[in-house]
């Protein structure tokens, strides 16, 4: 898929404010600090698209950004985000669940987890609650480029053999870097094969009956 553009459309607090769109929607989400921000700039090809910050846990709102006039990147505020009161977790987990459970034109969830480090129960947590929920998901590796190969593998098969404890086998899974690039078109081919197929039938223009002419 090539990204021709990429514009922010809006926030929203929650479902009710969310914008109304037939367009196809996928979200990103995960631990604040997984580098979400810089994973949606690197795929969009936009450097500035997304609002890095030093600060986890910036982003606390749905934000929209239509790409290619086709599909919605919805990127998700990251739970566990830091300094925050338990009645503002508790809001963040209602709304951010009522839109994944709820928005209509919502066609994968795009897990984001931090391959430098061993498996988290948060994480795990998620995705179990996606499973229960019977939504459709993608688990997705990154910062693959801060640490070693063997790490990084070794870190996303305890992941994926403690969901397997449980029952769990995600469908999808990639590794991404938001400096090398690497899973970029795997990720954008998986949204690419989502998307409703253009037509491919040529217009062979209006029919033209000519009154005058009659048969003999």
């Amino acid at each position: 898929m090539k990204i021709e553009s990429a514009i922010f459309r809006t926030s929203a607090l929650n479902l009710e404010a969310c914008p109304t769109s037939r367009l196809p929607e996928f979200a990103f989400v995960g631990r604040s600090n997984v580098g979400k921000s810089s994973l949606i700039n690197m795929l969009t090809g936009k450097k500035q698209l997304a609002k890095t910050s030093a600060t986890a846990g910036k982003t606390r709102l749905i934000n929209f950004f239509e790409i290619n006039h086709a599909w919605n990147l919805v990127d998700l505020p990251g739970y566990g985000y830091a300094k925050v009161s338990k009645d503002q977790r508790d809001a963040f987990n209602e709304h951010v669940s009522g839109y994944l459970t709820r928005r209509e034109n919502l066609k994968t969830i795009f897990v984001l987890v931090d391959s430098r480090l061993e498996p988290l129960g948060g994480d795990l947590a998620f995705v179990e609650w996606l499973e229960y929920c019977n939504l459709p998901y993608s688990i997705v590796f990154t910062k693959t480029d801060r640490t070693s190969d063997t790490t990084v593998k070794n870190h996303a098969k305890q992941f994926l053999q403690e969901l397997a404890t449980i029952g769990i086998e995600p469908g999808n899974v990639y590794s991404c870097s938001a400096k090398t690039n690497a899973g970029r078109s795997q990720v954008l081919n998986h949204i690419q094969k989502q998307l409703p197929k253009k037509s491919k039938q040529k217009d062979k223009g209006p029919t033209i009956q000519l009154g005058w002419m009659k048969k003999r």
